[in-house]
């Protein structure tokens, strides 16, 4: 079953340095279908669906290990087998030194819109890693990209408008 967010919804969490959540939000409790004793400590891809190309997870760890946001399309799997897609930013925490200390993610309502383009494409993209890994992957997001004329922010950014 597909879980939807409301218009108005805002999931929030925080991690540290290796992925691990340090909170959750009640809405993020809501939609995972976990509690929060259930989340604290474990990796935050304890949601990851196995339908999310490993290229998008790829790019989100170069991005915010480089201090940069990134925007990204996510669907996630709940506790009770239920799936629910987001539309994600990403940045790291910054200590008063600028040094990485966790990571902060807010995720809302994704554009029922843009779920049109990244559903073909996330499959598209999932049969190229299958047969030749993450590069095959990253081949057909930059032929997507080269095709609109835009790069990688301004073409997930666009669907969301």
């Amino acid at each position: 079953m597909i879980i939807e967010m409301k218009e108005d919804d805002f999931i929030v969490s925080k991690t540290d340095t290796k992925g691990r959540l340090t909170y959750v939000n009640q809405i993020f409790m809501d939609m995972a279908e976990y509690t929060e004793a259930e989340l604290l400590g474990q990796p935050h891809n304890i949601v990851r669906h196995p339908q999310m190309p490993k290229l998008v997870f790829k790019l989100l760890w170069e991005r915010i290990q480089n201090k940069e946001e990134i925007f990204a399309y996510v669907i996630n799997k709940t506790k009770n087998g239920n799936d629910y897609w987001v539309y994600a930013n990403v940045t790291a925490s910054l200590d008063e030194r600028d040094n990485i200390v966790g990571f902060y993610s807010v995720r809302r309502m994704p554009n029922p819109r843009a779920l049109e383009v990244i559903k073909p494409l996330y499959t598209k993209m999932l049969d190229a890693e299958r047969s030749g890994g993450i590069e095959a992957s990253r081949k057909i997001l930059d032929e997507l990209c080269k095709e609109k004329g835009v790069g990688y922010d301004e073409l997930i950014i666009s669907l969301q408008e």
